[in-house]
């Protein structure tokens, strides 16, 4: 079986010859977390996948879904601590300097129907050969790898990308107040993406779509399921049939938080895998795994058994878990979110071993 069969079968919770091993979500690291294990392993180029043999893993189609031409980045202001940028997007946001936390998002590009307008008659226009400039270098580097092809990547999403150019609180205000610009932005960004992933799958054969969306925290969805059902579901179910017709497997969500209400709904409408499961949240995936026997389910396992002040019995009780759930198939391990720096590399070491010999039987 081929590596890009098995990833592609395990998530469809199919019968493969083993587990990936280092696919995902769940073995990527914060930047600060990579510079702590190079220091601590003395591997000045240290690179986790090379160095334990990970699978490979997806292979990100390098195409662009945002703003085309791209806002002019420029740092606003910076002291010590913090930096004060504008990105490519036309978001100004505050960032720590060491890269130790997320981004303080201060100020987001539309405010009103006429910036939306214009945002999107100088930004969002298919303007095909330059968002697709990269595409024929990647399927010439790509035909002899072994690994699945997916469209769709961080920060693009019906509900992500619309509140990312909003800001939070006026987007989820917006629901109230201006519904119709909300449905606009949603339906706008995904037929742009519809268009793309059609030139794509006229070159190279696709295996997944990603949807990234960050839509829940720790009680549950920052929108009600009937605001899903209205606003979101009629954008997904473009997207599900566009998969359908290319005979694409994949259509996989990421949130953090609580997705108890948020699955149910895009499941029904034919979401197969999700990620990554955030367990402080309230996720058990072996919960999920019993309540969807066909989801394909990457992460779950609770990063904080990594810290440095965490006993070694806890990390036992996830590694046991994920035996667990990897016995009823269609899973791929991983943590529940990037590795922060509390992590040694000494403990991550443990942790691969213990993985490599559940999956890999090394």
């Amino acid at each position: 079986m081929t590596n890009r069969e098995r990833i592609v079968q395990t998530l469809l919770c199919g019968k493969t010859d083993r587990a990936p091993f280092g696919v995902g979500i769940g073995f990527s690291t914060w930047g600060e977390t990579l510079k702590r294990w190079r220091s601590e392993s003395g591997i000045a180029d240290l690179n986790p996948a090379e160095y334990f043999g990970y699978d490979k893993d997806f292979a990100v189609v390098p195409v662009e879904y945002g703003p085309c031409p791209h806002f002019e980045k420029r740092i606003i202001s910076e002291d010590s601590e913090y930096i004060i940028s504008y990105d490519y997007r036309g978001l100004t946001m505050r960032n720590r300097r060491d890269g130790g936390s997320m981004p303080d998002f201060l100020e987001s590009p539309v405010k009103t129907w006429d910036d939306w307008k214009r945002y999107k008659a100088e930004r969002l226009q298919p303007n095909l050969s330059e968002r697709l400039k990269n595409l024929d270098p990647f399927i010439a580097k790509i035909v002899n790898v072994d690994a699945p092809i997916q469209l769709g990547v961080y920060p693009w999403g019906v509900f992500g990308t619309a509140r990312d150019i909003l800001g939070a609180e006026e987007f989820l205000i917006g629901f109230y107040t201006e519904p119709d610009l909300i449905h606009d932005i949603m339906e706008t960004y995904t037929d742009l993406w519809l268009t793309i992933f059609q030139k794509v799958t006229e070159k190279i054969k696709v295996d997944h779509i990603h949807i990234w969306e960050d839509m829940s925290y720790k009680n549950g969805s920052l929108i009600s399921v009937e605001m899903i059902e209205e606003f979101m579901m009629p954008q997904y179910d473009k997207i599900l049939a566009f998969a359908k017709m290319n005979d694409i497997a994949l259509v996989s969500v990421d949130s953090d938080g609580n997705v108890k209400s948020l699955l149910p709904v895009m499941h029904k409408h034919g979401i197969n895998t999700f990620l990554p499961f955030e367990v402080q949240a309230g996720n058990d995936i072996i919960e999920f795994r019993e309540q969807y026997p066909n989801l394909g389910i990457i992460g779950g396992l609770d990063k904080n058994v990594l810290m440095d002040t965490a006993p070694k019995d806890a990390l036992h009780k996830e590694l046991d878990r994920c035996e667990l759930i990897l016995s009823m198939g269609g899973y791929i391990p991983g943590f529940d979110h990037l590795i922060p720096p509390n992590v040694s590399w000494s403990k991550w070491c443990y942790f691969i071993g213990c993985i490599r010999k559940i999956i890999l039987q090394t």
